[in-house]
């Protein structure tokens, strides 16, 4: 089988034309209301996150009119710095909120505790290196 250039040609158009084609993914225009509320902390750059970082934030925001207002509140508060988070960085998050899932809940406050100890000691840890530097 035998395929000319016309054809390559039409073919390309045809992907590049394709919405699913676009890095952006869905524009903001196109949203429904009830999505554009959801994900209104992201309005601004949602046009440029990649397509399938618009994919998982609008399964999330399926979630979001059955929210009581605090958790609403939570998640447009949170939006923002998750959305600004690398893959990587994302996915790390993801499997601690797995893990910790696991736990007993008789645990998971004392868990909390001890994350939180460590995120100080090693806040305090960076601090005291920055000071050490600057003193040099």
């Amino acid at each position: 089988m035998q395929i000319n250039i016309s054809t390559i040609a039409a073919i390309f158009l045809l992907c590049a034309a394709h919405p699913s084609a676009h890095a952006g993914g869905e524009s903001w225009s196109t949203l429904s209301a009830a999505q554009q509320q959801a994900l209104a902390p992201l309005a601004q750059q949602w046009d440029t996150l990649p397509a399938k970082q618009q994919r998982h934030l609008l399964a999330t925001a399926k979630h979001y009119p059955r929210m009581t207002p605090e958790k609403k509140q939570r998640y447009h508060d949170r939006l923002p710095t998750w959305s600004q988070l690398h893959p990587k960085q994302r996915e790390a998050a993801r499997e601690k909120y797995h893990a910790f899932s696991k736990v007993p809940a008789e645990h998971r406050e004392q868990v909390k505790q001890m994350v939180k100890q460590e995120q100080e000691k090693k806040a305090q840890q960076s601090a005291s290196g920055v000071v050490e530097t600057v003193t040099k």
